[in-house]
């Protein structure tokens, strides 16, 4: 199954849903519009964006639009450990970063490694996943401690550095 490259527009999507033999409704048609423009999306962060447009939406109606989208390649799913998990639109392969702090997801453009040769003896493997966890930029900024904090360094325990 092909994979959306680029999703832009109106017309493009209406295009992709008919290529995945789905009916174009306002609901699907706003729900990969949502996902288009904003990338990692939990359900219910599509559900909000999407029904501010549409009126009324359920989360119900979103998971099985999601699911469906998924089993066609449309939409791909990341789970993040103790998070729900997000969506985005599918694309070239590529790896994920995950923000230990916030739970942001970005895309990293990465393969993931084979396996030696000879550790996984009699498998067939088919896929496999990166995951960079660490702290985003956004994250980190908002840690870092203030320029205009007059607080001496913390001592290091180095003696050279004493008289």
């Amino acid at each position: 199954m092909a994979v959306v490259e680029e999703l832009t527009g109106r017309e493009a999507v209406i295009q992709r849903l008919r290529d995945v033999g789905l009916r174009v409704t306002g609901p699907r048609l706003e729900v990969l519009t949502v996902l288009a423009a904003s990338g990692h999306l939990d359900v219910e962060a599509i559900t909000a964006t999407a029904r501010e447009r549409l009126g009324t939406l359920t989360s119900q109606a979103v998971y099985e639009m999601l699911r469906h989208f998924q089993e066609t390649g449309l939409v791909s799913k990341f789970d993040r450990p103790g998070l729900p998990a997000v969506f985005e639109i599918s694309g070239p392969p590529h790896q994920h970063a995950l923000c230990l702090t916030c739970g942001r997801v970005d895309n990293v453009a990465a393969t993931a490694p084979a396996p030696p040769r000879g550790s996984l003896p009699g498998w067939r493997i088919g896929d496999a996943e990166v995951v960079f966890k660490g702290v985003c930029p956004d994250c980190h900024a908002a840690n870092e401690p203030d320029d205009t904090d007059d607080t001496p360094a913390a001592d290091d325990g180095d003696e050279a550095d004493r008289p």
